[in-house]
């Protein structure tokens, strides 16, 4: 089950997503430590779920951001 789902992050404000994208990204950092440091994860499809997640936002702003500047240079 996705962490976050399209329709949840397309309805976010920029900096919602700018946030949710921080905190995905140290959640998932932590979790990379924790098996570096030799310890076990409780949930290993967690680390995928994460990624996912954050290719997501980054999908989503990446998207915002072309519609933005497509308005811009139009007369």
């Amino acid at each position: 089950m996705p962490i976050l789902r399209l329709k949840e992050t397309r309805s976010m404000s920029t900096e919602d997503r700018r946030k949710r994208l921080d905190e995905l990204r140290t959640e998932l950092s932590r979790l990379r430590t924790m098996i570096r440091a030799g310890g076990a994860v409780e949930n290993p499809a967690r680390i995928r779920e994460l990624r996912r997640a954050i290719a997501r936002l980054l999908t989503v702003e990446r998207e915002a951001k072309k519609a933005e500047t497509k308005e811009g240079k139009k007369p």
